[in-house]
């Protein structure tokens, strides 16, 4: 099983949305199945094998999400984060401002989905391998 100490490991090499694919290998590497992160702290749940969950602590004071979600802004802001010209803090107040309530990553089909307040899933990327 997997701890929050191999996962901030791998984390720590995340510099910008860029580095994003080659961090979901390093965790595959590690058991994790997928995982959920919330924008309004930043923390995340963490699944593995046979029903192994994990969660990571707040990283930062609570956002408040936007009530309604603006997909064409947020696209805009993930492009930017995508390419390195954002940070993980402003990338998540760029989400909580365009209504994204988490993301839920799922190792096995290789996807991240957004999510707005209403559970309405606003994008579904598939993740570069």
């Amino acid at each position: 099983m997997f701890t929050l100490q191999q996962i901030k490991a791998a984390h720590a090499h995340v510099k910008s949305g860029a580095d994003f694919p080659a961090y979901i290998k390093d965790l595959v590497q590690l058991g994790v199945t997928g995982y959920e992160t919330f924008v309004t702290d930043g923390h995340t749940d963490y699944a593995g094998q046979e029903g192994y969950r994990i969660s990571s602590d707040a990283k930062y004071d609570p956002l408040a999400i936007a009530a309604e979600s603006d997909a064409l802004q947020f696209k805009t802001d993930l492009k930017a984060h995508q390419q390195g010209h954002t940070g993980y803090p402003t990338f998540c107040a760029d989400c909580a401002k365009s209504g994204i309530e988490k993301w839920v990553v799922r190792m096995e089909d290789m996807t991240c989905t957004y999510y707005d307040k209403s559970g309405t899933a606003v994008l579904v990327e598939q993740i570069p391998q």
